[in-house]
C-alpha cells in the first residue's frame, strides 16, 4: 500500500510539472487569458512582432462645428509641441426680425451690453490667468456667412477685425465655475465680458428699424464678435456656443413693462447663436518650430513618436513580419502603444494625452486613410467600435503612474492577410476630431466602400490632447503587434 502511496503521488507531481510546462507556451501576456477569445491555453502560443515606426505632419483638414465646443487661448510655452494659438469668430443674433426694444426707441435708457460665454473647461495651466480680448469683424471680411470654414489659419481667408468692444477680460479660474445669481438668471460657468458703453449704446440706441429689419441688414451692421487671448498664458479654454449660457444681454430700462405712470423697469433682451443662421469660425494654429517633435519628424524606425489632436501630426507604423507569417489560426492580435512619460511629470498632468487614438490603414494608390480592413465595423456598431479599441486607458507599468496606453485590435485583419493573402496596409494613428474615413465593409462585403464619421461627440474635442508615445524601437515603452495564435 505505501508503494501504490508512492507512486499515486509522484503520478500527481508529474502531472503537475506537465500542466506548468505547457502554461508556458504563452508567454506573460498584457491582457490576461480571462480577455482572450475562447482557445485552448494548452495549445495556444504567443509572439510579438516589431514595428517600424515614423512621425509624420498631418495636413490641416479640420473643420470645427458649431455645436462643437469652441477653442480659445494660448499654450506658448509646450517644449515638446511647441506654441498653439486659438481664436473665435461668431455671431449672435436676435431670436425674431425686425427685432426692436421693448418701449419707445427714445425713451429708452441703456444700462449695459454683456456678452457672456459658456465655459466648459480648460486644457493647460490654469494655475495663471488668461487674458481675452474681444473685437469686432471687420465688413472687409469677406466669407463670414453662415458656412463652414476650415480651422487653419484666419489668413487664409482674410479674416479681418476693427473696433475694440471690450476692455481686456482676465479669467479666473478660480471663481469661473461660481454661480451667478440676479434677478434675471441663477446660472454657473459663465464667462461675463461687459462691453463698452458706447457699443451697449450702438445696440440699443443707435440701430433702428432699418439695422434690426432682417438678418441681412444686421449681418451688415455687425458682421460678428471675435474672440482673442493674449500671448504668454499657457491655456486653451473649451466654449459651447448653442449652451444656453451663452449669448449677448442687453440690460436697459424702460417704462413699457409697467403700468404705473412715470416708473420704470430695468429688463434684459438676449441675443444669441442660431444653429440655422448664425456663422462661426475657430481657428487653430500650431507652431513647432524648435520643439522637441519637429526634431523627430521624418525619422524611420525611431524610438519616439508624437501624435498631437487635430490639427495635428499622426504616426506611421509598418510590421515588416506580416509578410512572411506562416498560416496560423490568430486568436487576437494587438497593436499596443504606450506613453513615454515626461521628465518633467508636470507637463504630462498640464497637457494630458487624447482621449481617443484612431487606427487607420494608408492606401497608397489613393492617398488616404481607410479603415482597417475587417476588424473596424464602422462607429455606428457601438459594441464593435469599442472593441476595435483607440481609447485611452490609464496604467502603472515601468514605475510610472497613469500612463495613457492605447490597445487596438487587428485580429481580423491579419488572419485575412495570412490565410487570404489580402493586402498588407501601412498603419497610420492620429487623434481625430470631425474627422471622415473611407470605410469599407469587412470581407466578404468588401466590394463596397462609404465613408464613417468620427466626430467630436465621442472622441476628441479639436486642439485638445497630445501625447509622445515609444516607437518602435523604444527600450521601454515599445510599440508592438503581440499575436497569440494556434499552429493549424
Amino acid at each position: 500500500m505505501a508503494l501504490q502511496h508512492i507512486v499515486k503521488k509522484f503520478s500527481v507531481l508529474i502531472f503537475i510539472v506537465f500542466l506548468l510546462s505547457a502554461c508556458t507556451r504563452i508567454g506573460s501576456t498584457e491582457m490576461g487569458l480571462g480577455l482572450l477569445p475562447s482557445i485552448d491555453a494548452f495549445n495556444t502560443k504567443d509572439t510579438v512582432l516589431e514595428v517600424i515606426t515614423e512621425t509624420v505632419d498631418r495636413p490641416d483638414t479640420l473643420r470645427i462645428f458649431s455645436q462643437d465646443d469652441q477653442v480659445v487661448g494660448n499654450i506658448s510655452n509646450d517644449p515638446v509641441f511647441g506654441s498653439t494659438t486659438a481664436s473665435m469668430y461668431f455671431q449672435l443674433k436676435p431670436s425674431f426680425f425686425p427685432y426692436s426694444t421693448r418701449g419707445n426707441l427714445d425713451s429708452v435708457v441703456v444700462d449695459s451690453a454683456v456678452l457672456i460665454l459658456a465655459y466648459r473647461g480648460a486644457y493647460g495651466d490654469t494655475s495663471a490667468p488668461l487674458t481675452l480680448n474681444l473685437r469686432r469683424v471687420s465688413a472687409a471680411t469677406p466669407l463670414f456667412n453662415d458656412s463652414l470654414v476650415a480651422s487653419n489659419y484666419p489668413e487664409l481667408y482674410n479674416f479681418q477685425t476693427d473696433a475694440i468692444l471690450a476692455n481686456p477680460y482676465v479669467v479666473d479660474f478660480g471663481r469661473v465655475r461660481d454661480s451667478v445669481i440676479n434677478r434675471f438668471e441663477a446660472a454657473r460657468n459663465q464667462i461675463r465680458i461687459k462691453l463698452n458703453s458706447s457699443f451697449a449704446n450702438l445696440f440699443l440706441k443707435v440701430f433702428d428699424s432699418n439695422v434690426y429689419k432682417n438678418d441681412t441688414t444686421f449681418h451688415k451692421a455687425f458682421p460678428g464678435f471675435v474672440l482673442t487671448a493674449n500671448a504668454g498664458s499657457n491655456v486653451l479654454i473649451r466654449i459651447n456656443l448653442l449652451d444656453t449660457n451663452t449669448k449677448l444681454g442687453l440690460y436697459y430700462s424702460t417704462n413699457a413693462t409697467t403700468t404705473v405712470a412715470g416708473k420704470r423697469d430695468t429688463v434684459v433682451d438676449y441675443f444669441r447663436f442660431g444653429l440655422n443662421y448664425s456663422a462661426s469660425a475657430n481657428f487653430i494654429k500650431r507652431n513647432r518650430t524648435g520643439s522637441e517633435v519637429a526634431r523627430h519628424f521624418g525619422r524611420a524606425n525611431d524610438s519616439l513618436v508624437y501624435v498631437q489632436t487635430s490639427p495635428g501630426t499622426m504616426v506611421k507604423i509598418k510590421v515588416p513580419a506580416l509578410k512572411n507569417f506562416a498560416n496560423k489560426i490568430i486568436h487576437r492580435a494587438e497593436l499596443i502603444a504606450e506613453q513615454v512619460p515626461d521628465a518633467n511629470s508636470a507637463l504630462d498632468v498640464m497637457f494630458p494625452a487624447p482621449n481617443y487614438l484612431f487606427l487607420g490603414a494608408y492606401d497608397s494608390a489613393k492617398n488616404l486613410i481607410r479603415t482597417v480592413p475587417n476588424d473596424f465595423q464602422s462607429t455606428a456598431n457601438t459594441s464593435q467600435f469599442i472593441r476595435f479599441g483607440g481609447y485611452r486607458i490609464n496604467k502603472s507599468i515601468q514605475g510610472f503612474n497613469n500612463v495613457a496606453t492605447y490597445n487596438f485590435d487587428i485580429s481580423r485583419y491579419m488572419q485575412g492577410v495570412i490565410s487570404r493573402k489580402d493586402s498588407i496596409f501601412d498603419l497610420r494613428i492620429f487623434a481625430p476630431v470631425n474627422d471622415t474615413v473611407k470605410f469599407v465593409p469587412p470581407y466578404p462585403n468588401n466590394f463596397t466602400a462609404g465613408k464613417d464619421y468620427l466626430t467630436a461627440s465621442f472622441v476628441n474635442q479639436p486642439a485638445i490632447g497630445r501625447v509622445r508615445l515609444g516607437g518602435g524601437s523604444h527600450s521601454k515603452f515599445r510599440m508592438r503587434l503581440r499575436v497569440y495564435y494556434s499552429n493549424l
